[in-house]
């Protein structure tokens, strides 16, 4: 497998999901570098580089957002719409990751553009492995320049 490294955006509130990911990250040894949020509106900051994100470095071009459905301040749905009416973020992957098991949210989320739909697994191991196989198929997958 080729190395191609990509920043892996993460919009997450969840303050234990936020550690799981990163214990995750480190235990599988994901070399792509994880950047995290914590809401929809600094989600939309660090993908147009506004506010505290307005230097493009400390922003950097993800090539992959792992999306939650249920965040404060604005929620993944009205993100992901946000995403695909932007001319240069439309092709971004879009993969909501989330603990919603309702129909709506997931055909929802395949109605805006989103590429996959993937609850969150119960437990640690179920959650790192869910979040070690989206990486290698990222990482296999031709993505947008």
């Amino acid at each position: 497998m080729s190395e191609k490294l990509y920043v892996v955006l993460m919009a997450e509130d969840n303050k234990h999901d936020v550690v799981a990911a990163k214990r995750a990250w480190k235990q599988n040894h994901i070399k792509n570098p994880l950047q995290i949020v914590g809401d929809g509106e600094e989600c939309l900051d660090y993908l147009f580089h506004r506010g505290e994100y307005s230097d493009p470095e400390s922003a950097p071009t993800p090539g992959i957002l792992l999306l939650d459905v249920n965040m404060p301040k604005m929620d993944g749905l009205t993100v992901l719409k946000h995403i695909r009416e932007d001319e240069k973020l439309r092709r971004l992957p879009v993969v909501v990751l989330t603990t919603s098991d309702l129909e709506e949210d997931r055909v929802n989320s395949y109605d805006l553009g989103a590429n996959a739909f993937i609850r969150k697994p119960v437990g640690f191991d179920n959650f790192s492995h869910a979040l070690k196989t989206t990486n290698i198929f990222w990482e296999l997958t031709e993505l947008p320049g």
